[in-house]
């Protein structure tokens, strides 16, 4: 990561225009992680992004292997949503914030901040990733309760949500390990859900009906294992 880190944050710091360099470093990175880890990461349904068009990706998270699956998942620049103390992490708190709209979300005044940031980088064209579960999932649930924040933001800019599941990434890396073993993460891109047209009102109905399209199809990659 270290070698691979210059040719991903100077393109940013030129222009963000550049994004689209940084995030072809990034997935060199995760080829050269694969190559040492025997981690592999698969992704299906890239065919369903409109590239010419900004996004709201919400994923499910299970795993810090999630973060390496994003790039080989997402065919186009994005910025995440994450948590403020993932910024502390070394060297990979540095990079990521060049990707990253941090939030500390005991402070309201953060959250608010976070939202103009992510608006802002969804004006540019710039696609929005964000884990609408808050934290990841270590239950045996499918999904953790989704949070209103990223569907609230899809509605007021009228931008369409692409749901994303990660999957497996936990049996591979569980939470609160440092140790992996070989294996391989399918990602799946599951159909645009248009916001277009929809107010405050729309909200709880949205939020459900995303949650829904994740959970079956966890459910029935579940049943095939």
């Amino acid at each position: 990561m270290i070698i691979t880190t210059p040719f991903v944050v100077i393109p940013l710091v030129i222009s963000d225009k550049l994004g689209n360099v940084s995030f072809f470093f990034i997935r060199v990175w995760v080829w050269i992680f694969s190559i040492f880890s025997f981690i592999y990461f698969k992704s299906h349904g890239k065919h369903l992004v409109d590239r010419k068009k900004s996004h709201i990706f919400v994923i499910s998270h299970t795993s810090f292997l999630d973060a390496p699956a994003i790039p080989m998942t997402i065919p186009v620049q994005l910025r995440g949503l994450g948590k403020k103390e993932l910024s502390k992490i070394p060297v990979f708190g540095f990079v990521a914030s060049r990707f990253a709209v941090w939030v500390d979300r005991s402070d309201q005044e953060s959250r608010k901040r976070s939202i103009e940031k992510m608006v802002s980088s969804l004006s540019k064209g710039i696609s929005i990733m964000v884990a609408p579960e808050g934290t990841r999932n270590d239950s045996d649930q499918p999904l953790l309760p989704f949070f209103n924040g990223p569907f609230r933001l899809a509605i007021e800019t009228g931008i369409p949500i692409l749901p994303t599941v990660i999957y497996r990434a936990n049996r591979l890396m569980p939470k609160g390990k440092i140790s992996m073993r070989p294996g391989v993460v399918h990602s799946y891109l599951l159909p645009a859900v248009s916001t277009e047209g929809m107010s405050e009102s729309d909200l709880t109905a949205l939020k459900e009906k995303v949650f829904q399209m994740m959970k079956e199809k966890i459910e029935t990659l579940d049943k095939l294992v």
